[in-house]
C-alpha cells in the first residue's frame, strides 16, 4: 500500500494545506540523504541565487522592485496574482480523479482486478460483477472517507500554521511607492512573494529563498539540505568569490531550514517552486520514503496474507481439478478461494480508523501531522517532556531581584529590564516576565535613558546573552563607555565573571565568594525558584559592534528569581498516565532543585537523576541502562535530549517528547512521536508529528487513550481476517478433497466474501474495552501466526460438522443436482453467519453481547448482512445464484452448530489470552 500517498491525503482533508506542505516538506527534506536522489538543482536556479548573493543590496532591491521598508499590501497582492503563492507544486492538492486513482491503487484492488480480468475471459460474467462490487465498495468507502475528512479542512487548517514575520510599507501617497511607515506583520508563509522584507529570528522557519541585508550572529541549521550537523554563520555579504554550490553562499537562507540563534533582516529572493528546495522537490518527490515501523509492520500482515492467498489457491485448483475432473470449474473455484482469502477491505479499515482517530484527536484539540502518529501514540511507553508549561502553568512570575548575598536590589531589576527590552532574539518566558513586571510595578522605565548599541544573541551552548546599551548624552556631559549587560544559567554567567559587587564596592570573585554565590542560588532553588544571573561590564565608547569574546571579566550584581507554580492538572493527569502503562521522564535545561521540586509537587517521584555532563560522559549502553532509571534529566543541551530519546527508542520503547523549543527540535525528529504546541516556535511544529491545541498532560492522555482505541480496531479487522482466511482454506481443502462436487460454487463463494466484508464496514466506530487501552499497544505481527493456527481450525470443526449434518441428515450427497445444490446452500448460510459472528467473538476478550457489546454501527451492519444471506438463500433469487431454500429443520441444527461455535471460540480465547496475551 502506498501510505505516504495515505497519509498525504488524509493530511490535506483534515489538516488543510498549510499542515500538509510541512508534513511533505519533512518528507522531501528527509529523502534529502538518499544517495540515489539527484541533489543537483537547474542551471538556471543556480545563477538565479548566484546573481542575488553577488549583488549590492540596493542594486538587488531595484531588481526586486522593493525596498527596505517592505512592499506595499496592494503591490504585494499584485506580484501574488501574477507569480503565485509561495507553495510547491507537489504540495498543492490533488484533482478528486487523482485523489479516486491513489484510492484504487493497491496491491489488494490490482489483485482482485487480475482475477476480475481473468474471470471475465473466461466468460465468468458473475464473478467479474461481483469482484467488481468488492473493488468498487473498497475504494469508493475509502475515498469517501478520506473526502468526508476534506470538509473539517477550513476549520481545521487555521488552528495550526506557521507565519513570518514581514514588513508592509503603508503607502501615505499615490505619488510616492515607498513615502509611509513601516510595520512589521505575521503572515502566512503561502502569501510571501519576492520582494518582501522578512525578520529572521531564533526558531524561525525559513520561509523562502532569502538574501541576507542585516545580520547579527546568525547561525542557520541546514542539516535538512546538507546533512551538516552543526549550524552556518550567515552574513550580509558574499565572501567566497568562487562558490559555485547555491549552498555554499555565505548570504542566502533556504526554504526549510531554520535559524537556531541570531537574528536578521532578509528579502525575499524566490518563493514556490523557483526555490532551491521547490527544485530540489521535482527531483526527489518521486522517490519512496521509507516506511514507518508502522506501516512496515501494516506491510508484513498484508503481504503474509497475499502470500498465504498465492500458495493455498493453486493447492486447492490442483486438489479439485484431479478429484473431479473438471478443471474449469476448478479453476474458477480457485479463482474464488484466492478473492476469499485477499483482505481487500484492509486499506479501507486503516484509513478509516486512523481519520476517524485523527478527527476525533482534533475535536480534543489535537491536530494529528502524521496519520499514523495515532497508532503510534497508542503504543507508546515513554513519554519525555519538558517541564515549562506541562508540569508548571508556563506562567512565569519574576518573583525576586537580589544582590549577590540574597539582598533585594533594585539595580538588578533595572539591568536585567534593560537586557530584555532591548534584545531582538526569541524573547523567551524570562523576558517575558521580567517586562510585565515592569509593566504591572511600574517600577521602572530605564529604557528612555538608554540606547542600544549592539547584542550578542542568546545560544544553546553558552546559555547566555547580552545587550550593550548607552546612556543618551546630556549637553553638559560626554559619556566615557558602554554599557554591557549579560544574563544567562548562573553556571554560565559566573564563568566569565571576575568580579562581583557587594553594595558599592567592586570585590574579586575569589573561591569562598564563589562558594557564598553557590549557596545563595541553592536556596532559591530550593524554594521552587529559577534562577538568572546578571553581570555588567562598562566598554569604551568607541567600540560599536561586539562578540561573544565580548564576554569576559564581567562583574557579578545579582539574581533575578522566577517562580513557575505547579499545574493543578498535572498530578491527576501524571496519575492516570502511569495507571495507562506510561512512564513519564523530564528533560529540562533547567536547573536540577528546581526541577526536582517542581516534580515533587506535582506528584512525580523522583527515582534518579542525571545531568548533561553526565550523560555526555557515558558511553550510549551507560545512558541507557542509567536512562530506564531516571525520571529527571537536568541541565541538557538539545544534543542531550536527542541522545536520551534515541537510545530509549533503541532499546525497543517507544518513546513520546513533547517540546516546544528550539532546543526541543532534534529530539522531537529522533522521537517516535514529537509533540508540540501550538505556541511553540516554527522549528518545534516542524519537527513534530502531533500539535497540541492545549500544552496539557490530561489532553495527552485522551489523545493515549484514542490511539489505542484506533489501534484496537485495526487488530480486530486483521485477526478477523486472518482467523477467518485460515479457517475456510482448511475448510474448503478438507471438502475438496473427500467431497465428489464442490462444496460451494465460484459464484456463492464470492458472493459469501462480498456480504463478509460490508458486515466489517463498521469496524472502525467499534467500542474498545476498557482493559485493551489500560496499557501501551503495540503492533506483532509475529503472533498473527498463532492466532491463525488457533482459530482458524475451530471454524473448520463446525464447517465439518456441517458437512456431515447435510450429507447424513438431510441427504446432499451429492447423488443428484438437487442434493448438491441443497449442500451448497446449507454451507453458504453457515459459513456466512459463523464468519460474521467470528466477528463479535474476537472484538472482545469478553463474553460478547452480555458483558462487551458492539457499537451500533457494527451491530446493523452484521444484522443486515446476515438477514441478506438467509434472504437470498430462502427467498426468490435464490435460483439466480443456484442455491435453494433450505428446510426449516435445518435451522435448529444450524443453531445448535453456531452456538457450540461460540462457545468453543471462548474458551478457546481465554486459553490463548492466558499464553500469549490477547493484544
Amino acid at each position: 500500500m502506498d501510505f505516504l500517498r495515505l497519509k498525504e491525503s488524509f493530511v490535506h482533508a483534515v489538516l488543510g494545506r498549510p499542515m500538509l506542505r510541512h508534513f511533505r516538506r519533512l518528507s522531501i527534506l528527509d529523502l534529502r540523504g538518499d544517495a540515489d536522489v539527484d541533489k543537483t538543482v537547474s542551471a538556471s536556479m543556480a545563477r538565479h541565487l548566484a546573481e542575488a548573493a553577488m549583488a549590492e543590496p540596493a542594486v538587488l532591491l531595484e531588481r526586486l522592485h522593493t525596498h527596505p521598508d517592505g512592499l506595499s499590501e496592494a503591490a504585494a497582492d499584485a506580484l501574488r496574482a501574477v507569480v503565485g503563492t509561495n507553495e510547491v507544486e507537489h504540495e498543492k492538492p490533488r484533482p478528486w480523479w487523482q485523489h479516486l486513482w491513489h484510492c484504487y491503487v493497491d496491491p489488494f484492488n490490482l489483485l482482485l482486478t487480475v482475477l476480475a480480468t481473468i474471470s471475465f475471459f473466461t466468460e465468468d460474467i458473475k464473478a467479474t460483477v461481483v469482484i467488481s462490487i468488492m473493488v468498487t465498495l473498497s475504494t469508493s468507502i475509502r475515498f469517501f472517507q478520506e473526502a468526508k475528512s476534506n470538509k473539517a479542512a477550513d476549520k481545521l487548517k487555521a488552528m495550526v500554521r506557521n507565519t513570518a514575520t514581514v514588513l508592509r510599507c503603508d503607502v501615505a501617497g499615490a505619488a510616492s511607492l515607498h513615502a509611509g511607515v513601516s510595520r512589521s506583520l505575521e503572515l502566512p508563509i503561502k502569501q510571501l512573494v519576492p520582494g518582501d522584507i522578512v525578520v529572521l529570528s531564533a526558531g524561525d522557519m525559513i520561509p523562502a529563498d532569502l538574501r541576507v541585508l542585516h545580520a547579527k550572529d546568525l547561525f542557520v541549521s541546514q542539516a535538512a539540505m546538507t546533512g551538516e550537523s552543526l549550524p552556518v554563520e550567515k552574513f550580509v555579504d558574499q565572501r567566497k568569490c568562487d562558490a559555485i554550490n547555491p549552498l555554499d553562499f555565505d548570504n542566502i537562507c533556504f526554504m526549510g531550514t531554520n535559524v537556531v540563534s541570531g537574528s536578521a533582516t532578509a528579502v525575499v529572493v524566490t518563493t514556490g517552486e523557483r526555490t532551491y528546495f521547490g527544485d530540489l522537490a521535482q527531483r526527489i518527490t518521486a522517490a519512496d520514503r521509507r516506511p514507518t515501523a508502522f506501516q512496515a509492520d501494516v506491510n508484513r500482515v498484508s503481504w503474509l496474507l497475499i502470500r498465504f492467498m498465492l500458495v493455498m489457491s493453486p493447492v486447492v485448483f490442483f486438489i479439485n481439478g484431479f478429484t473431479k475432473g473438471d478443471w474449469l470449474e476448478a479453476f474458477l473455484f480457485a479463482m474464488a478461494v484466492a478473492v476469499g482469502l485477499t483482505p481487500e477491505m484492509l486499506p479501507m479499515i486503516v484509513t478509516s480508523t486512523l481519520a476517524k482517530g485523527a478527527l476525533i484527536l482534533s475535536r480534543q484539540k489535537i491536530i494529528i501531522k502524521r496519520l499514523d502518529a495515532v497508532q503510534n501514540f497508542g503504543a507508546m511507553d515513554i513519554l519525555c517532556t519538558d517541564k515549562t508549561g506541562t508540569l508548571t502553568q508556563d506562567r512565569i512570575f519574576l518573583e525576586r531581584h537580589t544582590d549577590v548575598h540574597g539582598a533585594e536590589n533594585a539595580e538588578v531589576l533595572e539591568y536585567a529590564y534593560l537586557n530584555s527590552y532591548y534584545q531582538t532574539g526569541l524573547k523567551n518566558l524570562l523576558d517575558v516576565a521580567v517586562l510585565d513586571y515592569q509593566h504591572v510595578h511600574h517600577a521602572l522605565k530605564p529604557a528612555e535613558n538608554y540606547r542600544k548599541v549592539d547584542e550578542v544573541p542568546f545560544d544553546f551552548q553558552r546559555r547566555r546573552m547580552t545587550v550593550v546599551v548607552a546612556e543618551h548624552e546630556h549637553e553638559d556631559l560626554r559619556l566615557d563607555h558602554h554599557l554591557l549587560i549579560c544574563k544567562g544559567a548562573i553556571e554560565e554567567i559566573v564563568s566569565v565573571c571576575t568580579h562581583f559587587r557587594h553594595g558599592e564596592l567592586i570585590e574579586p570573585l575569589t573561591p569562598a565568594a564563589h562558594a557564598r554565590i553557590i549557596q545563595v542560588t541553592s536556596d532559591l532553588n530550593d524554594d521552587g525558584l529559577r534562577v538568572v544571573g546578571v553581570a555588567i561590564k562598562e566598554m569604551p565608547p568607541d567600540k560599536e559592534v561586539y562578540g561573544v569574546a565580548d564576554e569576559c571579566g564581567l562583574t557579578l550584581v545579582g539574581y533575578i528569581a522566577f517562580l513557575d507554580p505547579p499545574k493543578e492538572s498535572a498530578a491527576p493527569a501524571l496519575k492516570a498516565l502511569k495507571e495507562h502503562g506510561v512512564a513519564v521522564k523530564v528533560l529540562t535545561g533547567d536547573n536540577p532543585l528546581v526541577a526536582a521540586k517542581i516534580c515533587r509537587e506535582v506528584g512525580l517521584p523522583v527515582a534518579g537523576m542525571l545531568l548533561g555532563a553526565d550523560v555526555e560522559a557515558m558511553h550510549d549502553a551507560a545512558l541507557l541502562e542509567a536512562a530506564e532509571k531516571t525520571t529527571v534529566f537536568a541541565k541538557l543541551s538539545p544534543s542531550h535530549k536527542e541522545r536520551v530519546v534515541r537510545v530509549l527508542h533503541e532499546a525497543g520503547h517507544v518513546v513520546g517528547f513533547m517540546g516546544d523549543g528550539i532546543n526541543d527540535a532534534p529530539a522531537l525528529r529522533a522521537a517516535d512521536i514529537g509533540i508540540s504546541v501550538d505556541s511553540a516556535v516554527d522549528i518545534a511544529k516542524e519537527a513534530a508529528d502531533i500539535i497540541l491545541l492545549e500544552k496539557s498532560l490530561m489532553v495527552l492522555e485522551a489523545g493515549v487513550l484514542e490511539g489505542r482505541k484506533t489501534f484496537a480496531n485495526m487488530l480486530k479487522y486483521i485477526k478477523m481476517t486472518a482467523s477467518s482466511n485460515f479457517g475456510n482454506v482448511f475448510s474448503v481443502l478438507i471438502a475438496s478433497a473427500f467431497l465428489p462436487f464442490l462444496p460451494m460454487l465460484p459464484m456463492q463463494l464470492l458472493v459469501q466474501n462480498l456480504l463478509y466484508d460490508i458486515s466489517q464496514i463498521g469496524i472502525p466506530f467499534d467500542h474498545v474495552d476498557e482493559e485493551s487501552i489500560k496499557s501501551p499497544q503495540r503492533w506483532n505481527p509475529g503472533s498473527l501466526g498463532y492466532f491463525m493456527i488457533h482459530f482458524g481450525p475451530v471454524s473448520s470443526i463446525f464447517d465439518i460438522a456441517t458437512f456431515l449434518l447435510l450429507w447424513h441428515v438431510f441427504g446432499a450427497n451429492g447423488a443428484t443436482p438437487e442434493s448438491q445444490t441443497l449442500f451448497q446452500s446449507g454451507w453458504f448460510i453457515e459459513g456466512l453467519l459463523s464468519q460474521t459472528l467470528i466477528v463479535h467473538m474476537i472484538r472482545t476478550r469478553r463474553l460478547p453481547f452480555l458483558q462487551s457489546r458492539a457499537s451500533w454501527q457494527l451491530m446493523l451492519m452484521s444484522v443486515a448482512v446476515m438477514l441478506v444471506g438467509l434472504g437470498i438463500v430462502m427467498g426468490p433469487f435464490a435460483d439466480h445464484f443456484k442455491l435453494t431454500a433450505l428446510p426449516l429443520t435445518y435451522f435448529p441444527w444450524l443453531l445448535a452448530i453456531l452456538l457450540a461455535y461460540m462457545l468453543l471460540v471462548q474458551v478457546m480465547k481465554g486459553y490463548f489470552a492466558r499464553r500469549y496475551g490477547w493484544q
